[in-house]
């Protein structure tokens, strides 16, 4: 696994930079990490890849 100040996080282009509300995102084959882009050292939830999934079918 690798270190948080390794990870390389993605924000969605749909975020763009108007309004700031966006999360930022690692996927890996074992979890998937997701944290705040306004407030990247508040934490980060850890989502297996099937919860994953199942939360972006809810949400779209």
């Amino acid at each position: 696994m690798s270190s948080k100040s390794s990870l390389r996080w993605r924000k969605s282009s749909y975020s763009g930079n108007a309004n700031g509300n966006c999360v930022e995102v690692v996927v890996s084959e074992r979890v998937v990490h997701v944290r705040d882009s306004k407030a990247p050292l508040a934490g980060v939830q850890r989502f297996s890849p099937r919860a994953w999934s199942a939360l972006l079918a809810v949400v779209r």
